[in-house]
């Protein structure tokens, strides 16, 4: 019976091992597929895919060497991108959600002539492999599932667009069935709103290499946002699809390979685009112009005395326009640190000072902004501007400390009711006890205790107490 025991234990080499189709690219016999259990619907993963598989892995004699099962916890990767063994890329790229199938997988398509682990050199490997899901990667920087990116062909290059790079392409955009456009359309990368082409997509055009034909489905902040599209007929936060294939781009110049004529020609551009955008209300475009300056001109050592100050010009210009821009949007933390950034390059700047001080109002500090304002007058005593928003400040400062005031009078208020009950319950009784029970006298209750000349301090540490009162709101008020 032990013998009987042990050789049912003993591993047994899986029924469906060196069977099945050949899924080699050139048909060298290195991977073979045998389905187990067929899969549901048309569609299978593709390469850049996120896939979740559950696995047994085991030697042609049927020895297992790892089991995702075993662990209880399903096991993902990026398909197509050589993360795992050749055989996988290969054989889960043709399955189908739901399938279950045995792959029999040659060395040189697993762990060739090292091995690794329990698998020893030269070594071919069976996995029963079932895929459950898949999804596609993620390109938003929440990482929210807001711009879910699949490859449908792979582009011939290496290289990505870059902001600012002159892009070709052919879009084909769905609202659920509806297509909602479908066309050929140049622009630069970083401009595709003035082209009715969505924050999400653009973000996705940077994922791309020239051919490629890729897919991308965009959440409505994504997309068209609450607002929706009027042209398109796009309602407000709509979930889109879109088709898209990079037919061609010119990559711009990155800021390290402009010589400094070309980043103050490109900084001056910028700015023109950033007025553009800022005058028609369109902040957050503007922002975006605003930046690109900041991006070719900050920490540059080539310019020389002259260029140094055009830069400077621009860099300062840059830097209040922003500010502004962040106000208009009601971003009044990024407004102050852009307003921090002009005062760096000119620390007596009347308008840097100025948004600085609306900035710190709209945030409820106005000891901070009454600060900037009244830096303001000092340069200018004409300014009318600044003097109504110093009222303002004053005006607020007042209401601030009103508030404390009276928040502290209540509190000092309770402190010495409190005190007066301590007092009155900690007072000597002048009634005798009607029974001492054998522990007093009658002379222990008529003398004074030692408790008597704690209590007759209590009075005096609430008078100190409330003594403190009105220092302690001198105080806040000359910190304030």
């Amino acid at each position: 019976m032990a013998v009987e025991k042990e050789m049912d234990q003993a591993p047994q080499k899986h029924p469906l091992a060196e069977t099945g189709e050949d899924i080699t690219p050139n048909k060298d016999g290195g991977v073979l597929k045998a389905i187990i259990k067929a899969g549901v619907g048309e569609d299978g993963p593709m390469k850049g895919d996120n896939v979740s598989v559950h696995y047994v892995g085991t030697l042609l004699n049927g020895e297992e060497f790892d089991s995702s099962r075993r662990r209880n916890e399903k096991f993902s990767f990026k398909l197509g991108e050589g993360r795992v063994i050749k055989a996988w890329d290969l054989g889960v790229a043709t399955m189908k959600r739901g399938e279950v199938a045995v792959l029999t997988c040659g060395s040189e398509y697993a762990y060739g002539k090292n091995g690794q682990g329990k698998i020893p050199a030269d070594a071919t490997l069976v996995f029963e492999v079932e895929l459950f899901d898949w999804s596609g990667e993620d390109l938003s920087e929440a990482k929210d599932g807001g711009i879910m990116h699949r490859t449908l062909e792979a582009g011939s290059e290496y290289d990505k667009p870059t902001d600012n790079s002159a892009l070709e392409v052919h879009i084909i955009g769905k609202h659920g069935d509806r297509v909602f456009d479908d066309r050929d359309v140049s622009f630069i990368l970083g401009e595709g709103c003035d082209h009715n082409i969505p924050e999400g997509l653009e973000r996705g055009l940077q994922e791309m290499k020239s051919g490629e034909l890729a897919e991308f489905k965009l959440q409505p902040k994504y997309g068209f946002g609450e607002a929706g599209n009027a042209d398109f007929n796009i309602p407000a936060d709509a979930s889109l699809t879109y088709q898209v294939k990079l037919t061609s781009f010119e990559k711009a110049k990155e800021s390290w390979e402009m010589n400094p004529t070309e980043k103050l020609s490109s900084a001056e551009i910028a700015k023109t685009k950033g007025t553009e955008k800022f005058k028609g209300g369109e902040y957050k475009k503007a922002v975006k112009q605003y930046k690109r300056i900041t991006d070719y001109l900050d920490h540059d050592s080539e310019f020389s005395e002259e260029e140094k100050k055009t830069s400077n010009e621009l860099l300062l210009a840059a830097h209040l326009n922003l500010a502004m821009s962040y106000i208009k949007m009601e971003e009044f933390t990024q407004a102050v640190e852009a307003c921090d950034k002009a005062l760096e390059i000119d620390d007596k700047n009347i308008k840097g000072l100025f948004r600085r001080g609306q900035a710190n109002l709209s945030m409820a500090d106005p000891v901070l902004a009454k600060n900037d304002f009244s830096q303001v007058v000092a340069l200018d005593p004409n300014n009318k501007a600044a003097k109504n928003q110093l009222v303002i400040c004053q005006h607020k400062i007042k209401q601030a400390n009103d508030k404390e005031k009276k928040l502290y009078g209540k509190m000092f208020e309770k402190f010495a009711e409190r005190d007066r009950k301590i007092e009155e319950a900690t007072k000597p009784s002048t009634e005798l006890p009607t029974d001492y029970g054998g522990v007093f006298n009658k002379e222990d209750v008529d003398a004074p205790s030692n408790g008597g000349d704690a209590q007759s301090n209590e009075p005096s540490n609430s008078s100190q107490e409330t003594s403190e009162t009105p220092n302690t709101v001198g105080a806040m008020e000359a910190e304030v």
